[in-house]
């Protein structure tokens, strides 16, 4: 990827900006991980945008505007990729981006990152975010459902992800094909009833499984975000 100059990528910021306002309205809101400060845009509210969803669109994917919030599992993951892993030079995914906060904090440790989502709109806040935040990201649709990326990794990410059941096998078999033989996942979850099942598909298809259980504090309910380690057997 060819790096941008301060003032092209400042222009393109400020471009990138002004087309978002125009469509959503828009918030801003400040994180610490690693002791280190960010600024992630993301949409004042996602309800909102249920309007635009057409019932063909809804009929064809059954796609809800879940990438348009910054949920805690990925507050809890970037707070972990921040802290307690070192992925300097990996070559690094993240499946189900969403605004693209891991995938920021992942390329901020020194990763190479392909952020990747299924929602087009999606990559658009996720590029704004990796301007505003000055690392260099990737970025690529995909549909975990039918991988076509032909690349391998060595770290993948997902944070929300095992929400629902037609998705936990393609998510199982979406790991198989992007991870490196060696390679690493860690999918962060707020203790769904799902992943217990995705889980078990996992263990079927040759995956160890590690849990590191956290604690997300920054609502006025405690969330428990479960980080599951998967590699293959």
């Amino acid at each position: 990827m060819m790096q941008q100059s301060p003032q092209e990528a400042g222009a393109e910021l400020s471009s990138l900006c002004n087309e978002l306002a125009a469509e959503y309205d828009l918030t801003e809101s400040a994180y610490s991980f690693g002791g280190h400060s960010f600024s992630f845009l993301s949409v004042l509210d996602s309800y909102a945008l249920l309007d635009r969803i057409s019932p063909e669109e809804f009929v064809k994917d059954e796609q809800m505007p879940y990438w348009a919030e910054i949920w805690p599992s990925a507050i809890t993951l970037s707070s972990f990729i921040a802290d307690e892993l070192q992925i300097e030079s990996q070559h690094v995914i993240e499946i189900g981006a969403g605004v693209g906060m891991a995938s920021v904090v992942a390329a901020w440790k020194g990763a190479s990152v392909l952020a990747t989502d299924y929602s087009l709109e999606a990559l658009r806040f996720a590029r704004y975010n990796g301007l505003k935040n000055r690392v260099s990201l990737a970025f690529e649709r995909l549909d975990w459902r039918v991988v076509q990326c032909n690349e391998r990794f060595d770290v993948l990410f997902a944070a929300d992800v095992l929400y629902e059941r037609v998705n936990l096998l393609p998510i199982v078999n979406a790991l198989d094909k992007l991870l490196k033989p060696h390679g690493v996942a860690y999918i962060a979850d707020p203790r769904r009833r799902m992943a217990e099942q995705f889980l078990e598909l996992a263990v079927e298809n040759n995956f160890t499984i590690t849990s590191f259980p956290k604690k997300y504090t920054g609502s006025s309910v405690p969330v428990t975000v479960n980080i599951y380690k998967l590699i293959r057997a």
